[in-house]
């Protein structure tokens, strides 16, 4: 790929995922008056659309009570790892 069919590409990204946060943005904006029409209901029914929006109960691992509590287990536990960030600037 030459320099200017890179720069042509990036520029294309750029504005597809400018699309993409713009979407992302309506799509919350359409979830928060749903989600205010529904008030304290967990069901509601529109058509042939049947939304929920339930409690979901979830258990998480408090690493940092953990690391406080047993470094030493912490240490023992932990796995490092080596990942490539794709960035765009």
């Amino acid at each position: 790929m030459s320099m200017s069919e890179i720069e042509s590409k990036v520029r294309e990204l750029r504005q597809l995922q400018q699309l993409i946060e713009e979407a992302q943005a309506e799509a919350e904006a359409i979830k928060d008056q749903l989600k205010a029409h529904m008030g304290r209901s967990e069901e509601l029914r529109a058509g042939e659309y049947k939304i929920t929006w339930k409690p979901v109960t979830s258990s998480r691992l408090d690493s940092k009570a953990l690391k406080a509590a047993a470094p030493e287990l912490v240490e023992r536990f932990t796995r490092t790892t080596t990942t490539r960030r794709f960035c765009v600037a």
